[in-house]
């Protein structure tokens, strides 16, 4: 049961406009657009900055994968649910979803991101600055680095933002402690 109710995505006040791109973008609008839209600006700023990120350097993939380790340290079963199947999407096996989930990778450098990945977040971003070196040595660029943190904290928002909310989950279900 949602602990913050979704707007009716028919009948949404200020937030109308943003849920009819959504619609338009996606075909349909996922529980955590209508929940979000009780604050048009929370639902603004979200889509702003998600717009602003698909246009970096960093592959559709990696920014899945990098959602689906946050999802997974977070515990977050929405967020890894919608995130499996936009990865799916986007070309990642489901071998390798079940690693991401685990902040792992068969790739060598998607590996390094995850780890770090996990590393900043059970260390709420206090890590040593030689994780960061590692990404470096990995071939990461500065501007991918800064790309990779931005991620981290758009996808901390919303797994703690479906924690709180109770959204119901409305893609094909991913039990993180299962998977």
């Amino acid at each position: 049961m949602q602990n913050i109710g979704r707007l009716d995505t028919n009948n949404a006040g200020q937030a109308q406009p943003l849920i009819d791109a959504v619609q338009k973008q996606m075909g349909t609008v996922p529980h955590i657009f209508a929940t979000m839209a009780n604050s048009p600006a929370v639902l603004e700023g979200y889509l702003a900055f998600n717009g602003a990120l698909a246009s970096g350097t960093l592959s559709t993939a990696v920014k899945e994968q990098i959602a689906l380790a946050v999802a997974g340290q977070n515990e977050c079963d929405y967020c890894a649910s919608a995130h499996t199947y936009l990865a799916q999407h986007a070309g990642v096996s489901k071998s390798e979803i079940r690693q991401n989930l685990e902040a792992k990778s068969l790739d060598p450098k998607t590996s390094v991101i995850l780890s770090y990945v996990k590393e900043v977040v059970s260390k709420k971003g206090l890590i040593d600055p030689l994780s960061t070196d590692s990404l470096r040595e990995a071939g990461v660029s500065d501007a991918e680095i800064v790309e990779i943190i931005a991620h981290i904290g758009m996808n901390i928002f919303t797994n703690y933002f479906n924690h709180i909310a109770g959204t119901e989950i409305d893609f094909p279900v991913v039990n993180v402690k299962a998977a």
